[in-house]
């Protein structure tokens, strides 16, 4: 019976995966692998949070695929020596694999293709798995990417999207397949933030009918409400592939109003963001547009970055959101806008400090998206105002205006009333001491004075 070798890799799921439907279009049976690579690790993938939800999406994948006849096959090692040997070992003449965006992904592709046509195998590599959109697909007149996200937007909404398709019934792997036995006790070895989510797609797809039922509505006037929450909450199912990107805006289109363009918009903007940085590999390190700015390191501004990082900055609604993190693995959007403007723009500390820590905890840790969205906030990247700075203040007063997130978050601060919590100015020394609450580690009008200097407006 002919053979195909199916690689899993940012697509952990069964519906509407188009590697996977096109492996088993072309052969009688597949080999539905995962390669857990320690080079991945290396890359900075390897932050406890991340491993425990990708030993929840895998044991998630292998029931679903025994449930209809098959089983995952999981190998250890070398990426492109384990779906080479797979490969051989089925006597499989093609491969089947995601395209990635990243220069990592990219150049893995390169190798295993080389690899795997020197023994006289195919790689198929498919688009539109990962994203909406393929990065590539989409370019304006002269050049080969889009810099400016509304001239991207307004292609990428015209754009036909594919039909999402369903998961296949049955799974026919070959017997002789060998691998490794789930759960793998190294992805749960290290202590992960106490609120994580649960991973896998049968989670991810509870919690996009919840949403789509729930909240998708409110989302115009609730996205930016730190206290309500009024996000999806899908990004970690995003990141891992364990829902396509493709059936979301899909099933939000369906729903309708203005939830739903509001809401497909942000999908639109993580498209984006991989196009940017498939056509700029370098822009996950390296500033994308360098503007001059000689930040501040995290040896020179190590106090104010570790204040920064325990939540304990003295501005409330930047502690509430780094707490937040560090209890769940995640962050509101808008929290995530305001602790890394407070970073960059208010503590002039390099944005790569940011990001690092970012992806130390973050379940979604996308390259991506991560780094480009804070290089956007940094004004590095591609926002149009460069020199935009979020006033920690004025966004509490206008997205925690009864100080409820900060409350919860800030727990010694409970006993405040909302303008207090937002306005922490009005916070005597020692009513400070007495809620166990740092003073500021910066006064804001410094801090912006020290920004536009550096910025020659000052």
């Amino acid at each position: 019976m002919n053979t195909a070798v199916v690689v899993f890799t940012g697509d952990l799921r069964l519906h509407d995966n188009p590697v996977l439907r096109a492996g088993l279009d072309r052969a009688g049976q597949v080999v539905p692998l995962f390669v857990r690579d320690p080079a991945i690790d290396l890359s900075g993938f390897a932050a406890p949070n991340r491993l425990a939800f990708l030993a929840d999406c895998l044991a998630d994948l292998d029931a679903g695929l025994r449930e209809r006849g098959g089983r995952l096959v999981l190998r250890e090692g070398d990426f492109v020596e384990e779906v080479c040997r797979a490969a051989a070992e089925a006597d499989a003449g093609e491969v089947h694999i995601a395209a990635g965006v990243s220069g990592y992904a990219a150049g893995r592709e390169r190798r295993l293709r080389t690899a795997l046509e020197a023994d006289g195998r195919r790689l198929r590599s498919h688009g539109g798995s990962t994203t909406v959109v393929p990065p590539g697909l989409l370019t304006p007149a002269g050049n080969d990417h889009y810099a400016v996200f509304s001239a991207y937007h307004r292609r990428w909404a015209g754009e036909p999207v594919r039909r999402p398709g369903g998961a296949p019934r049955v799974v026919r792997v070959p017997d002789k397949a060998g691998s490794l036995t789930l759960p793998l006790p190294e992805l749960r070895s290290r202590p992960t933030s106490p609120g994580l989510p649960k991973g896998g797609e049968k989670a991810g797809r509870a919690a996009l009918t919840g949403w789509l039922r729930r909240g998708l509505d409110d989302y115009p006037d609730f996205h930016d409400r730190l206290a309500e929450d009024g996000t999806s909450r899908l990004s970690a199912h995003l990141h891992f592939g364990t829902l396509s990107p493709t059936e979301v805006v899909h099933r939000a289109r369906e729903a309708g109003g203005a939830g739903g363009d509001a809401f497909v918009r942000q999908l639109c903007w993580r498209d984006f963001n991989h196009q940017l940085l498939a056509a700029r590999p370098q822009a996950s390190w390296q500033e994308y547009r360098h503007r001059g700015d000689a930040w501040r390191t995290e040896k020179e501004a190590a106090e104010e970055a570790e204040a920064w990082r325990q939540g304990r900055t003295g501005y409330p609604i930047v502690d509430a959101a780094m707490r937040q993190l560090a209890h769940e693995g995640w962050m509101h959007n808008r929290a995530r806008m305001i602790v890394a403007s407070f970073l960059v723009k208010t503590l002039y500390v390099d944005w790569r400090v940011g990001a690092e820590h970012f992806l130390d905890l973050l379940v979604d840790g996308d390259i991506a998206n991560n780094q480009l969205n804070w290089q956007w906030v940094a004004g590095t990247g591609t926002d149009t105002r460069p020199n935009r700075v979020l006033n920690p203040l004025r966004q509490a007063d206008r997205f925690d205006p009864e100080g409820d997130y900060v409350r919860h978050w800030v727990p010694e601060l409970g006993g405040l009333a909302g303008a207090s919590v937002r306005r922490p100015w009005r916070l005597t020394g020692r009513e400070r001491a007495a809620y166990d609450y740092p003073e500021p580690v910066v006064d804001l009008q410094e801090a912006q004075h020290r920004f536009l200097a550096a910025h020659g407006k000052d």
